[in-house]
């Protein structure tokens, strides 16, 4: 069973950068059925893909983020991490790392979640 766990602070400041990690267990994020994204969830709004790190470290990003997301990873860990820069307040949300299968065309794993903040 895969399970994965969002770290981070939960409270940063307006034009910082927010920094988050997702621990894996129960399988690799190196193996080559699988991706790992994050989405959000704003208060009150829906679900927000924002960004995916495939099992070959290839990334892609949601355009509407302009730029400001990045996705990276450490196999000796088996972590996944987002950094998003130039936070605003419209950045506050429910944080999710989930796993993707790709076969599936699923979301088949997610993590509890993580609220991060944007206040000063």
């Amino acid at each position: 069973q895969v399970q994965l766990q969002e770290s981070g602070p939960g409270l940063v400041k307006p034009s910082q950068t927010l920094s988050l990690t997702c621990t894996v267990s129960g399988g690799s994020i190196t193996t080559n059925f699988f991706a790992w994204s994050w989405i959000r969830q704003p208060p009150g709004k829906g679900l927000e893909w924002m960004g995916v790190i495939a099992y070959d470290g290839s990334t892609y990003y949601s355009p509407s983020l302009n730029g400001r997301t990045s996705i990276s990873r450490d196999t000796s860990k088996n972590q996944f991490s987002l950094q998003l820069s130039s936070v605003t307040p419209e950045d506050t949300a429910v944080y999710y790392c989930v796993k993707f299968w790709y076969s599936r065309s699923e979301y088949d794993y997610w993590g509890q979640g993580t609220q991060v903040t944007v206040s000063s």
